[in-house]
């Protein structure tokens, strides 16, 4: 064991200066949970809340009526709608002018990538990943100009028939201005950072209106295995607030349209089960096809304020003509049936279906539209474009399960397979399983249904993919857990501390000089004098319960006086004795070490008798043995 001379003297405060820092960043006196916060912390989340609610109101109504001018009254193209997203009326019909619509993507992508790279290059891509990484790596950090510039930039991207959903961005909005408020404010770091996952939470709960899922998301979304408990509750608080805003300007209204209600069939888990295989399948597909694309658009010499311009380019080349193919077997000519913009459109057909989706046919449509998308969505998001992937996660995962459903249906005549069921269940269980949120995006379903008639075979295939795609993810930035995390370092480091007892480290069977109350002064300073390693002197009382302490202190105080030494005695130098007990842990002695501005501690037992000493240098020992481990971890 070390003793306290094994480490230089002033090494070691320095370490204990830096262990108090940090206490005092991370301990519960100054966390933001703790009761006495707790009420400014919440007023902060609900002012956050309250901010990403009209922002992602303005974002969502900016959104409707750029895709009104730029696609409907230009070139005559109708985004296919989910049950409760029209705000504008769409009765003005306008001719399909498909030489139109080649070009309007790249136009759009275009303006948005010259206002990224200028302003704020953060805002390429869908923005969920940023965020993730701003918590982690940033402090919580958002630079003040990102929620505008995201906005102005994914309104331009999305209006102009850009495949990607508005949730990605106004996660990337409400992080931001959480960042914001919490810079405003001057909070902690720690609070800004669960201001950053409180706005998070907010901008998704306005746009896709299912609160509690949001609330669960943004904690979860940071970590492939773990969740940030405390930011939860501010994060439901901010949901709240913001789905009240958005809602009081939109209505409250579900996403989607379904059936009334899904009957639990347990004869058809098995079915559900094979369907989780089918849709991990085609997510890692789709995921693979976005870092292909992602690495390429990095590869070539061109200017990046460019790069989304030739995403939308060859995106308005792809899907112009399918438009025009897939009109004959509808009969509308330039109804997109979710192909660019956000495709809830077509999530809705493989949830509620349509009368041209019979037999076979509609098997093979939706698997068509789910491929057709997954390109569409990978040429937006890979080059750049400020648009979610969040969306068309989901609105693959519907035409997917919805196909399942519907061939499972035809192969087995079961009347009591309902292929709605099998898109809801399939739309939680692509997002769920790629973005490793399987709780979250298990209750988003079951708010969107608004019932929990499928929470057995969501929990069933949220389980096979969270297995299934363990190694695949849409946001590289997330991290396993928290003790992976810069934001969680310090606290970690502390529960070492908090995790091991007084008793295990401990200086005992050590002999050490000790006065009783009334030893004369001569012999205290002589036999302090001879102490070779003792800082902290206990005064017993007869019965060997340790009464008071004699410190260094009050010794260069005698020694200055020295006539006074031969009237005093150890009770009139004694100070209230600094001790813990043998059964505290070590956070709790470093707290007292740093309170009272002492190297030692008297450790005693249940009766107030000396078992032993308790020396800084053995605190600065577990505290470098706690960082090394870490930091090997992260290496």
């Amino acid at each position: 064991m070390a003793s306290p001379v094994d480490t230089p003297r002033p090494s070691r405060s320095a370490t204990l200066r830096r262990l108090g820092s940090l206490m005092q960043r991370v301990s519960p006196q100054s966390s933001p949970l703790d009761f006495s916060l707790l009420g400014r912390m919440l007023l902060h989340s609900a002012l956050v809340g309250a901010a990403a609610g009209l922002l992602g109101s303005l974002f969502f109504a900016g959104i409707e009526l750029g895709q009104h001018l730029f696609l409907e009254m230009t070139s005559g193209y109708i985004q296919l709608p989910a049950g409760g997203e029209r705000v504008i009326d769409h009765s003005h019909a306008v001719p399909f002018r498909p030489w139109l619509l080649w070009c309007i993507p790249a136009l759009g992508g275009l303006c948005a990538g010259l206002i990224s790279a200028y302003f704020a290059p953060e805002t390429r891509g869908g923005g969920a990943n940023a965020i993730i990484n701003a918590f982690h790596h940033g402090k919580g950090l958002v630079r003040k100009r990102v929620a505008f510039v995201k906005a102005i930039v994914s309104i331009f991207t999305l209006s102009s028939g850009g495949s990607g959903g508005r949730e990605g961005p106004t996660m990337q909005m409400g992080g931001a201005i959480g960042s914001l408020i919490g810079q405003l404010l001057r909070v902690s770091e720690r609070e800004r950072r669960i201001l950053l996952v409180a706005g998070t939470a907010a901008g998704m709960a306005a746009i896709f209106r299912t609160p509690l899922g949001a609330a669960l998301l943004a904690v979860e979304v940071l970590h492939r295995d773990d969740f940030e408990a405390d930011a939860l509750v501010p994060s439901v608080l901010a949901s709240v607030v913001s789905y009240s805003v958005f809602i009081s300007f939109f209505g409250e209204a579900t996403l989607f349209t379904h059936a009334p209600r899904y009957p639990f069939i347990p004869a058809h888990l098995p079915l559900y089960g094979l369907m989780a295989l089918l849709v991990s399948f085609f997510a890692v597909t789709f995921v693979k096809a976005l870092e292909g694309v992602q690495h390429l658009c990095e590869q070539l010499p061109m200017p990046e304020w460019s790069k989304p311009a030739l995403g939308g380019l060859v995106l308005g080349i792809f899907a112009t003509p399918i438009l025009v193919v897939m009109s004959t077997h509808t009969g509308q000519p330039g109804h997109g049936l979710g192909i660019m913009g956000g495709g809830y459109g077509a999530a809705q057909l493989a949830i509620s279906g349509i009368d041209w989706l019979g037999g076979w046919r509609g098997v093979e449509i939706l698997l068509v539209l789910g491929a057709v998308k997954a390109l569409a969505t990978v040429l937006t998001v890979g080059s750049g474009g400020s648009a979610g992937d969040f969306g068309p996660s989901l609105v693959l995962g519907a035409l997917v399960g919805g196909a399942f459903g519907r061939a499972a249906q035809l192969v087995f005549g079961d009347p009591r397979l309902d292929p709605g069921a099998f898109a809801l269940v399939g739309m939680g269980t692509f997002y769920g399983g790629l973005a490793h949120v399987p709780i979250a995006a298990l209750v988003m379903v079951c708010e969107l249904a608004g019932s929990y008639d499928l929470l057995v075979p969501l929990m069933l295939c949220e389980g096979i993919a969270f297995v299934a795609l363990r190694r695949h993810t849409l946001y590289p930035a997330q991290l396993p857990t928290k003790r992976d995390s810069p934001a969680h370092r310090g606290d970690l480091i502390l529960d070492v501390l908090k995790e091991m007892r007084v008793s295990e480290i401990l200086i005992k069977d050590r002999p050490y000089v000790a006065f009783t109350a009334e030893t004369p002064a001569r012999e205290v300073i002589a036999k302090v004098s001879g102490s070779a390693w003792q800082d902290a002197f206990p005064v017993l009382s007869p019965e060997g319960k340790v009464i008071g302490m004699v410190s260094s202190d009050v010794m260069r105080t005698l020694a200055s006086a020295p006539e006074m030494a031969t009237v005093t005695i150890a009770h009139d130098m004694m100070t209230p004795p600094i001790t813990v007990r043998d059964t505290d842990d070590l956070r709790t002695a470093l707290e007292t070490i740093l309170e009272h501005s002492v190297r030692e501690l008297i450790v005693v037992d249940a009766t107030d008798r000396i078992v032993g000493f308790l020396d800084e240098a053995e605190i600065t020992r577990i505290y470098h043995t706690a960082t090394a481990r870490e930091a090997a971890s992260a290496a």
